[in-house]
């Protein structure tokens, strides 16, 4: 990675979108939108609402199957010159893992983050994210499939995400990061109907920053592998935070939708930081919070 900023998926789609506003070359890397086994339509409309200092969304991870974005999308991203991490999401074990061995062979693909926040339709519908054992066996699952790295994106609906990631460290996980969305819901005063047509949704934005800084302090002391925080990060100095509690990259969401150069920014702004305070390299401040 030239730097340690990426984005975040699901919010960059597949970058397509924003070669106008964005040099892609310049990323640490571009993190994907989820994909999935089989094309997937995604949830009832509407399914994005703004909140104070937020976005909550139910899109359902709309897209269009492994074949087809390898076929349409992976002869794009690799014109590219950075790191290309494909977000993986699935209903079972075996979803995961058909997945991961189907970018096994895929010239280009650096990276796979495992979205774990999906339901596990076996066991009754319970996120992969929030059990430990299910979370390792995906990991497991995965890693016969595959030697890609491994990235496990942790849901923050949990009340203790160091759990979790000690036991997808022990599986094998090459890096974890976080925070997914935080579950949320809004209702229309006038029509007193819930503003998503899913009812509930994911809250991402500044008002969740917060909550990702210190679940992020606290996985980061928990394991050895890589973290990558998300999670509110508009700006530097709200990425400065999280390499402080412990992240080794950050990743870029809802402030994509808010300036499509948000991403170009944040690495002018961060390299003007470093420099300012006389540090040469970013890992000279990661993990130095005086706490």
């Amino acid at each position: 990675m030239k730097n340690p900023i990426m984005t975040a998926s699901g919010t960059f789609g597949s970058g397509r979108e924003y070669v106008p506003f964005v040099n892609l070359n310049k990323l640490g890397a571009l993190v994907v939108k989820s994909v999935t086994l089989n094309e997937r339509s995604g949830n009832s409309c509407p399914r994005i609402c703004e909140t104070p200092s937020g976005i909550l969304n139910s899109i359902g991870l709309q897209n269009s199957g492994i074949e087809r974005f390898i076929a349409e999308e992976i002869p794009f991203l690799s014109s590219f010159d950075m790191p290309l991490i494909v977000n993986v999401a699935g209903e079972s074990v075996e979803e995961y893992a058909r997945v991961c061995a189907l970018l096994e062979d895929v010239r280009g693909v650096s990276g796979i983050e495992l979205n774990i926040s999906c339901p596990n339709v076996k066991k009754g519908g319970m996120l992969f994210g929030q059990d430990p054992k299910m979370a390792t066996e995906i990991v497991v699952e995965c890693k016969k499939t595959t030697k890609i790295p491994l990235i496990v994106k942790l849901t923050p609906n949990i009340a203790d995400n160091s759990i979790i990631a000690r036991e997808v460290e022990n599986a094998g996980a090459d890096a974890v990061s976080l925070i997914n969305t935080l579950m949320g819901m809004a209702i229309d005063i006038e029509t007193f109907k819930p503003m998503l047509g899913n009812i509930t949704g994911g809250l991402s934005g500044p008002a969740i920053r917060p909550v990702a800084v210190r679940m992020v302090w606290e996985v980061a002391k928990a394991v050895s592998i890589p973290v990558i925080g998300m999670g509110g990060i508009s700006s530097a100095r709200d990425a400065i935070e999280f390499f402080l509690v412990g992240a080794q990259a950050v990743a870029i969401g809802t402030a994509n939708f808010i300036d499509p150069a948000a991403t170009m920014n944040i690495v002018d702004e961060l390299d003007s930081f470093l420099n300012e305070k006389g540090f040469k390299s970013i890992k000279e401040i990661i993990g130095q919070v005086k706490a």
